[in-house]
């Protein structure tokens, strides 16, 4: 029994390493690959990456503690758990906190058109649509073509295009909004009506037949990106809180590791009547 907790902390210690692996490399994954939609957000990419590496580097030092049973190690784990608990924490909150404002607006294959950005936290809008960030991924939504990926073969009329399977950034960025009018030439190429828009939505005037320009400045552009980064930022809130719990529960197995090796060297000192 003296010796269960450290077979216990060796073993999720390995666990954890295969779960950090998982999650770099999940993160490589998701720069290369992976969602269209969402190849241009690099807003969740540096958190995981971050998460994954320190539990990377915490788990094989508990790893090291835990299989030669030295106290020096198992005291410099514990610490790093510590502090790993306390960032999980504020993570965690933190997640959860930037994305509680609103609910959103249910998608539709309608797309965006009645989407608000003041739905969505200060912190995402300043930290997405501010004018650099934002540029960055106009920038990359352009040299993906990404409004090009759009199977438009079968679409011969206004009404047939808006009924297609639009991903929500397609349906915010690579077309006008259906309320301003516009007749449909092609997928990306669209006639504004000969007097004015049919409403008085900046993005009506600020769609451009342009193919570097689109609607990627319209407002259900940025909408729709928020809506995906809100999504992940979600998940990655649920999968701290697992972790987080899961954490805690390895820093308490790791406290009787201690103190088992405590004892035991404290038996071997001990001198026998």
């Amino acid at each position: 029994m003296t010796r269960a907790s450290n077979v216990i902390i060796t073993i999720l210690n390995v666990a954890f390493l295969v779960v950090s692996l998982l999650a770099i490399s999940f993160t490589l994954w998701f720069h290369i690959g992976g969602n269209h939609d969402n190849l241009c957000n690099k807003t969740v990419q540096k958190p995981l990456l971050i998460v994954g590496s320190t539990l990377f580097v915490v788990s094989l030092i508990g790893f090291i503690g835990s299989c030669c049973k030295s106290s020096s190690f198992l005291w410099a784990y514990l610490a790093l758990m510590f502090f790993l608990i306390l960032g999980l924490i504020c993570f965690t909150v933190f997640s959860i906190v930037i994305t509680n404002k609103g609910v959103g607006h249910a998608l539709s294959n309608k797309g965006f058109e009645n989407a608000k950005l003041g739905d969505y936290s200060n912190w995402l809008r300043k930290y997405v649509v501010n004018r650099r960030n934002w540029d960055n991924i106009k920038s990359c939504l352009v040299k993906m073509d990404f409004c090009h990926q759009l199977e438009t073969n079968k679409v011969h009329k206004d009404a047939d295009f808006y009924l297609t399977n639009l991903s929500p950034t397609q349906a915010g960025c690579c077309k006008p909004p259906k309320d301003c009018g516009f007749e449909l030439k092609n997928s990306t190429f669209w006639l504004m009506p000969k007097n004015s828009p049919a409403v008085d939505d900046s993005d009506c005037k600020t769609w451009s037949n342009v193919q570097t320009e689109l609607c990627y400045e319209c407002k259900s552009c940025k909408a729709s990106m928020l809506y995906n980064i809100k999504n992940e930022w979600r998940t990655v809130a649920i999968i701290n809180g697992i972790i987080l719990v899961i954490v805690i529960i390895v820093y308490s197995i790791g406290c009787c590791a201690l103190k088992n090796n405590r004892d035991g060297a404290f038996m071997k000192q001990k001198p026998h009547p």
